[in-house]
């Protein structure tokens, strides 16, 4: 059965989080990581700088081959860099267990993970690549994927309570009856990490329900 773990790491353990050195207000949300034989390539937003300064950031990191701009969104940056495979962290400890990033949200005080794996072993294998290679993480959660009313379309807990939160408080009406700042609120969590559940979630009930494969 597919199991998700949730864990936090320090800013700097997280390659990407060496953009906090130089621009210490920024938000980094990791979109999707892309294993290949000798190269990582994550696609992750940024917030909080301008385009030019989060590139040249990136750029300066000694495990980055190639950074470039993919999309912009108003203030966010969709950014697509090739990071070198040897390069000791997370990012290499995600492709080596073959783990799915659910979320992955970090500032300079630190990254929260939430992850995918096809079952205990996978996230067996990433724990040992933490402590084997002393990249410090704390498990906050391990829990199973559970369907919703037996449909077979997936959600992670935490996607669907933020999911079941913002359609109870009128998020979702038109007009909206409360913003996504009131729904992060009442789950105790930032409207980044909520602003990502909801997309996420969104992604599986429609690739379960629309999309047909």
């Amino acid at each position: 059965m597919a199991t998700v773990m949730e864990f936090t790491s320090p800013a700097a353990e997280f390659p990407l989080g060496s953009v906090f050195e130089t621009l210490p207000g920024v938000t980094v949300e990791l979109e999707r990581l892309i294993p290949h034989e000798t190269l990582i390539i994550p696609y992750f937003w940024v917030r909080g700088a301008e385009a030019e300064d989060i590139e040249a950031a990136f750029a300066a990191h000694a495990g980055v081959r190639d950074i470039r701009l993919i999309d912009s969104v108003e203030d966010e940056y969709l950014l697509r860099a090739a990071w070198d495979r040897e390069y000791v962290g997370i990012l290499n400890a995600l492709a080596e267990a073959r783990l799915v990033v659910l979320t992955g949200v970090g500032t300079r005080d630190g990254w929260r993970f939430e992850v995918r794996g096809e079952g205990r072993d996978d996230i067996g294998e990433f724990r040992e690549y933490c402590q084997q290679n002393h990249i410090q993480i704390e498990i906050t959660a391990v829990h199973a994927l559970l369907p919703i009313q037996d449909e077979g379309y997936q959600l992670t807990d935490t996607q669907r309570e933020a999911l079941v939160a913002a359609y109870e408080r009128g998020y979702f009406n038109s007009p909206r009856e409360a913003s996504l700042e009131d729904v992060a609120g009442d789950l105790g969590i930032t409207q980044q990490s909520l602003s990502s559940r909801l997309r996420r979630g969104h992604r599986r009930l429609i690739a379960a329900t629309i999309v047909q494969e």
